[in-house]
């Protein structure tokens, strides 16, 4: 009987994982979904906030040139993580480099989680 329950608490932890097969309607809670529109505005403005906190945090100077993909994430909110080149006030030469912000537009909410240079 308690390989029974055991097999039954597995299933139900694992079923889930398995749910999003070809031709299913939507993401995997949890899992990362490509960008389709990385042109997009409110992209635009996940990056330009991602950038400038980074900015604010390093005192780095990075100026946004543009997205270059990015992907999101349903968690409690959003993450998005984009990667996007970006030059240093000083140097003409851009660099690219993955940021991770945590979006919770109900309580206008962005948190940058990670910003780290793509290496490559």
């Amino acid at each position: 009987m308690r390989l029974l329950h055991g097999l039954v608490l597995l299933s139900l932890f694992f079923l889930p994982l398995c749910a999003v097969a070809e031709g299913s309607r939507g993401p995997l809670l949890g899992g990362w979904t490509p960008i389709k529109d990385i042109e997009d505005p409110h992209v635009t403005e996940i990056a330009k906030f991602a950038v400038s906190e980074y900015d604010k945090r390093s005192g780095a100077a990075l100026k946004l040139e543009k997205v270059l993909k990015g992907e999101t994430q349903v968690v409690a909110g959003t993450n998005y993580r984009l990667v996007l080149a970006a030059k240093d006030g000083s140097s003409s030469a851009s660099k690219n480099y993955e940021a991770v912000v945590w979006e919770k537009p109900w309580e206008h909410f962005m948190n940058l989680t990670s910003f780290k240079p793509v290496r490559g």
